[in-house]
């Protein structure tokens, strides 16, 4: 055999394999309609905030149904398919006056100060499949350490953009990006938001049964650039026990004119150690922010935000305040339990003592905040009402005066019902 026919052998065997390969990632596949699934959320949520230092107390109540189709893929080497949602909410109570508190958002004010009835939304993507590499085009709610839709509303807010993720080697997961659009979870329309753009990296990796990281960066245009990194540690112990620990950091650097003329750089980080046995979690976690500004995230660019949704924060200390202030380092001891050793399996309680210090406004250096956090879960085990989930927490945050320009304290009450329906 000579030269030429050797690599012509080699080239043909090459994409042999090639194809096989390919094959084998697709394999798993029943077809575009065999694999298709259909399910129904329906959500009733409820969120009050009675502030202190005589700010109006804010409350929001609504019904939400949300419909989620997505398709299986073509078989082939190459699979297509599609997803799609559609969210339908009507508001029971928070008109006018007791609407607009930015942290509960459930139907966005009109420019007459009242909330809306009701809200429609939908919106679909693309997807394609080769091996395990998945490209998926179209409205999305990515879920990554540095754009992470936020669900713990009403309805959820989504992006639109391309988001391609690889899971090619055994315990790494490939991630890249880039969104242009987001869809505000309080109001119609798909850039309701006003995005502009932001393009995410990153990579998960599990190095064994104990020990994985993850490693992502965010570029948001003209407004900051955002770094984050992850390492969980897990011990197993003797006699159904265990020992965990978690650490969550970002390093953030903001665009000058974004900052308008204020902080640009901001270091947080968190490392919590939990410890369990049997059904008690015990855990405790120290928290800390550096940089001449907070931990920027959330909100809508239209508004001044970042655009990068609510969920961006990955740290321990975070439940209603984020402790997140410029300078501030703040301590968790928390304890939950699971009721499943009591003989009621989908029963969970936990209770958080988290306090914040050394708050720096622009006139102190020595703010305080402190929250007391309980919350109570339960979820159908069986029979016909099967994953539905009752869910209730309730939130007491104190903060100083010298701190009252950086956050407002109060009591906060959320109760959610979740009802999930497979269709088919």
């Amino acid at each position: 055999m000579n030269m030429n026919n050797k690599k012509t052998y080699v080239l043909l065997l090459l994409s042999v394999h090639s194809l096989q390969v390919l094959a084998d990632g697709q394999s798993a596949s029943n077809g575009f309609v065999a694999d298709s699934t259909l399910g129904l959320l329906l959500r009733n949520a409820y969120i009050s905030r009675d502030y202190q230092h005589g700010n109006p107390d804010k409350a929001e109540w609504g019904q939400a149904a949300m419909a989620t189709f997505s398709s299986g893929f073509t078989q082939g080497p190459v699979g297509l398919g599609v997803n799609g949602f559609a969210h339908y909410a009507v508001r029971l109570d928070g008109g006018k006056g007791r609407s607009g508190a930015g942290g509960i958002d459930f139907f966005k004010q009109g420019d007459s100060g009242s909330a809306a009835n009701d809200l429609v939304k939908g919106g679909a993507s693309v997807k394609l499949r080769v091996s395990d590499t998945l490209v998926e085009y179209g409205n999305q709610m990515p879920s990554l350490p540095v754009l992470r839709h936020d669900n713990a509303r009403l309805l959820p807010d989504s992006y639109t953009g391309t988001l391609i993720t690889s899971k090619e080697l055994e315990g790494l997961e490939l991630n890249l990006g880039r969104f242009t659009a987001e869809s505000r979870k309080s109001a119609e329309g798909r850039d309701s938001g006003g995005l502009d753009r932001i393009d995410v990296l990153g990579a998960r990796y599990r190095f064994n049964e104990r020990l994985s990281g993850a490693l992502y960066a965010a570029d948001i245009d003209d407004v900051l650039q955002r770094k984050y990194a992850n390492l969980l540690y897990a011990i197993p112990l003797p006699g159904d026990r265990s020992l965990s620990f978690d650490f969550n950091g970002y390093k953030t650097r903001l665009d000058k004119d974004f900052a308008a003329g204020g902080g640009r750089d901001n270091l947080i980080w968190s490392l919590a150690a939990t410890y369990s046995l049997a059904s008690h979690s015990f855990m405790v976690a120290h928290q800390r922010n550096s940089g001449d500004t907070g931990y920027i995230y959330g909100r809508y660019q239209n508004a001044g935000g970042v655009g990068d949704s609510n969920g961006t924060i990955y740290v321990a200390n975070s439940y209603w305040s984020d402790f997140n202030a410029e300078d501030e380092r703040s301590w968790q001891l928390s304890y939950a339990y699971d009721f499943a050793g009591q003989g009621l399996p989908g029963l969970s309680y936990r209770v958080a003592y988290v306090r914040g210090d050394h708050i720096k406004t622009d006139n102190s250096s020595d703010g305080r905040e402190s929250e007391v956090f309980n919350q109570l879960q339960y979820v159908v085990q069986g029979g016909k009402a099967k994953g539905m989930s009752f869910k209730v927490r309730s939130s007491h945050l104190k903060v100083s005066r010298e701190a009252s320009s950086y956050n407002v304290g109060g009591d906060e009450v959320r109760v959610f019902v979740d009802y999930p329906l497979t269709l088919f």
